[in-house]
């Protein structure tokens, strides 16, 4: 939940206040297009923090790169607290706050293996799923606790006073949920799976030249596994924001609301997606998951159109309980699973932190100037209809992983 917390308050304060006092601009639009590619700069790292810590986590174990992800990402989400605006520091600002994103990036890139791993490779074969499924629901939380945050100081404050100093509370509050997740990780044991290869002499010299050389095809697998996923992700959390507030001209605090109910219902029907997946298989689910992503890619944005607190909430909650929610839920075992325990710290993270970056980077920025230009979504929602295809794809050529041992 701290890392996710840290990763997703980025996006929020992006579309509610860094286009205003980090890229001040004489068009609105553009000032938002740049504040919103900075939020996805983050998932353009998140890949050389997979690598990166997927290669020690292969190497000196599951437990050491937890508790140093969750160090990385709440200092640097802390320091965006304390940053000068662009009136106060002029281009400098900017580039601090950039640079900042950076290190967000590399921290969740590496923390998300690790988290998931600790899970998977110490639940019993038929309960990985959910296990699996039990870290993702810390993603929701995150959202849900992050938008609760802006939501209750921008409840309190006047709008002056929530611009002048009140955004800086939520990116301050990290210092206290690293205290508590740093105090909780270093008290966990390493994973029997990790500490059978340790025991066997079979941890790998150079685990993520063998994933890219030996197992591209479970590689790319992984990659496109994400890419659908993500989009709803934020389609759901992020555009939603910027589409009801400039767009449709809704308050801030009804789409604010939607995506904390969304969020919810997200995080309390995350397990069950991944203990269904333990019933069925991971292959079922994610192949309903894209049809159904297809299926709602033109519907989210009507609904939304309607411009109805209610049909807004209903909308963006389908979106993150459903479009991204059953992906998100069996996704981290399922990619997990595709990797023998020497290389998946590395496999699973770069593959799944590289299609965060490809989608998830980009699909802000596309959906951004696609109805900021033209003034309506269906061409965003025929890249959403794109990227389901590709996961599909994805999915019909992978093996079943469910109740396989984990070599």
């Amino acid at each position: 939940m701290i890392e996710w917390y840290d990763f997703t308050i980025y996006g929020t304060a992006a579309t509610l206040v860094f286009n205003q006092l980090f890229f001040p601009s004489a068009d609105p639009l553009v000032g938002t297009l740049i504040s919103i590619a900075s939020y996805g700069v983050g998932f353009i790292a998140r890949p050389f923090g997979g690598a990166l810590f997927g290669h020690f986590g292969d190497r000196v174990g599951r437990k050491r790169m937890l508790a140093l992800t969750v160090v990385i990402m709440g200092f640097g989400t802390a320091l965006i607290g304390v940053l000068p605006t662009y009136a106060q520091a002029g281009v400098l600002a900017p580039i601090l706050l950039i640079l900042l994103r950076l290190v967000q990036g590399v921290g969740i890139g590496g923390e998300w293996g690790g988290a998931v791993l600790m899970m998977v490779e110490s639940a019993r074969p038929h309960q990985r799923g959910l296990y699996g499924a039990l870290v993702q629901a810390g993603s929701p939380f995150g959202v849900l606790t992050s938008i609760g945050a802006f939501a209750l100081v921008s409840a309190s404050l006047s709008n002056e006073a929530f611009m002048a100093w009140g955004w800086r509370v939520p990116f301050l509050i990290s210092i206290v949920l690293v205290a508590i997740g740093l105090w909780i990780r270093l008290r966990l044991a390493e994973t029997p799976a990790f500490r059978r290869l340790q025991a066997a002499r079979g941890v790998r010299r150079t685990p993520l030249v063998e994933v890219v050389t030996q197992h591209r095809r479970f590689f790319f697998t992984a990659i496109a596994l994400k890419v659908s996923e993500i989009a709803w992700a934020v389609t759901g959390s992020v555009f939603s924001i910027y589409y009801a507030t400039a767009k449709l001209g809704m308050p801030r605090g009804t789409i604010l609301t939607a995506i904390q109910i969304g969020a919810g219902i997200q995080m309390l029907i995350t397990p069950f997606y991944g203990w269904l997946s333990d019933r069925i298989g991971r292959k079922p689910l994610y192949i309903a998951a894209c049809l159904f992503s297809m299926a709602y890619a033109f519907p989210v944005f009507l609904l939304m159109d309607a411009k109805d607190p209610v049909l807004l909430t209903l909308a963006v909650t389908v979106a993150i309980a459903i479009g991204q929610g059953v992906m998100f839920g069996v996704g981290a075992t399922f990619m997990s699973e595709l990797f023998n325990t020497g290389i998946r710290y590395s496999g699973a993270s770069l593959g799944f932190q590289i299609g965060a970056a490809l989608s998830g980077g980009l699909s802000p920025v596309i959906a951004t100037a696609l109805a900021g230009g033209t003034g309506g979504t269906w061409g965003f929602s025929l890249y959403l209809i794109a990227l389901a295809a590709i996961t599909l794809t994805a999915t019909l050529t992978a093996p079943e992983t469910a109740h396989r041992p984990l070599d």
